[in-house]
């Protein structure tokens, strides 16, 4: 059964940095394109940062510049490092494929505030 769990989301401060962790049981980790998602209080799930598995990266405007999503195919891992953050970042971050079609992990809280 595919896992995804999420970890390093915390409490920072704005214009703080934090990285976020996804470990991914997926026995073909390496062909799937992965992705980080975002769903703030009251509103839809966002798309955040995707990466394929070549390695080519996109984002949304709202966080582009900020945001870098990287991956280590060999453990199973996503990453995404977010710099220069802001209130409006504040949501539980979540890791998925691409499409958004595997099982849905606990997700990871970031909070930004002074």
């Amino acid at each position: 059964q595919v896992q995804l769990v999420e970890s390093g989301g915390g409490l920072v401060q704005p214009g703080g940095s934090l990285r976020l962790s996804c470990a991914a049981s997926i026995s073909v980790f390496s062909a799937y394109t992965m992705a980080w998602y975002r769903q703030a209080p009251g509103k839809q799930r966002e798309l955040v940062a995707v990466i394929t598995s070549g390695g080519s990266t996109n984002y949304p405007d709202s966080v582009k510049g900020r945001f870098t999503i990287s991956r280590d195919n060999a453990k199973r891992m996503v990453y995404l490092q977010m710099n220069s953050l802001k209130p409006e970042d504040t949501a539980v971050y979540y890791c998925n494929s691409g499409r958004g079609i595997l099982t849905w992990g606990q997700g990871t809280q970031v909070t930004v505030s002074s």
